[in-house]
């Protein structure tokens, strides 16, 4: 993802859940509850387990805090578009024409990345795509069928 607005912040190695929440304005409880509902996973400092965020990262926090409280998307809506919507179109990539992942829609950004590249940023790790893949959540809105 190439983002619109990392000039803005300068460029750093890591981020502290504090400053990040100066930067995104979101409490650092939010960015927590973010972390305990799987739509993000900062790496951690060897020595101290402090989370250490990247660009990358704080991008997608601000995408994704403006689909819950800007366009109203409930938590499992969110993890369901996550599962199923391209990566580029999700998190509204300025390069999406370019990259492997837009040329092949139907496929996992993360399955095209490993054969073909990318233009992403990130660690797939650390993205919440990769993180709330369908091999891991299984069906996700299913429900047990009941006998009426």
């Amino acid at each position: 993802m190439h983002r619109k607005n990392a000039g803005q912040r300068g460029s750093k190695e890591g981020y502290s859940i504090g400053e990040v929440s100066g930067i995104v304005g979101l409490s650092q409880k939010a960015l927590r509850d973010y972390e305990k509902m799987g739509l993000l996973r900062p790496a951690r400092q060897p020595r101290t387990n402090n989370r250490v965020y990247t660009e990358y990262e704080i991008d997608q926090i601000e995408r994704i805090s403006v689909l819950m409280h800007d366009e109203g998307f409930t938590l499992p809506c969110l993890i369901r578009l996550l599962q199923l919507a391209p990566c580029w179109k999700i998190f509204d990539c300025e390069n999406r024409t370019r990259c492997n992942a837009y040329q092949k829609p139907h496929e996992y950004c993360y399955v095209v990345r490993r054969e073909h590249g990318t233009l992403c940023d990130g660690s797939c790790e650390q993205c919440a795509v990769y993180i709330n893949r369908t091999e891991l959540r299984g069906r996700l809105l299913s429900r047990p069928v009941t006998a009426i």
